[in-house]
């Protein structure tokens, strides 16, 4: 028996729901859209909820987006139903894995950014149900894109200045700056 367990997360519009088993067995995986959850029966699955606007899946969350003028007291009883049900019927979260990563060819530099931003950030991003995602160093300034709770959150520029940004500064000199792209 599935026992989700709901969990509040800084974005006032996403909610981190907690299955007690493995979502996504390598990476990440972020539908925004409706139309973008063809691979994942989970996220098509909420999506028919009426009010859901985003699915972000990770190693052992889901994250979910709602539209501004509903509230959790109504959604999240039927999220949570919803994947309790998709995960008591076996069926995977994603019917072909595919990586939240971008394969772009990494020099020294990009290495070391991407392992710290893999080892010290997108631990502690996931604990509020989001993911950074490393997307490119050029020029001094590290490229990254937000998913789940994180897109829209209202401390997330503040995360990446003064959090992301000096903790990668400090530990790379070559970085300048960080940049969020999509």
């Amino acid at each position: 028996m599935i026992n989700v367990v709901t969990q509040p997360t800084p974005n006032p519009a996403t909610m981190k729901f907690l299955p007690g088993c493995a979502v996504m067995v390598d990476g990440t995986a972020d539908f925004p859209l409706p139309d973008t959850a063809n691979r994942s029966p989970l996220a098509a699955r909420l999506f028919v909820i009426e009010g859901v606007i985003g699915v972000f899946l990770g190693a052992d969350f889901v994250s979910v987006a709602k539209r501004a003028e509903d509230n959790w007291d109504r959604l999240a009883p039927l999220v949570a139903r919803e994947i309790e049900a998709h995960f008591e019927s076996g069926a995977p979260a994603v019917e072909q894995e595919v990586a939240a990563e971008d394969d772009a060819v990494c020099n020294p530099v990009s290495t070391h950014i991407r392992e710290l931003i893999d080892t010290r950030i997108r631990p502690s991003v996931a604990q509020d149900g989001g993911d950074i995602v490393f997307r490119g160093f050029e020029d001094g300034i590290v490229r990254v894109s937000l998913q789940g709770a994180c897109v829209g959150c209202p401390s997330s520029s503040a995360t990446l200045k003064m959090g992301v940004e000096n903790l990668l500064k400090f530990y790379v000199p070559d970085v300048t700056g960080i940049e969020v792209v999509q």
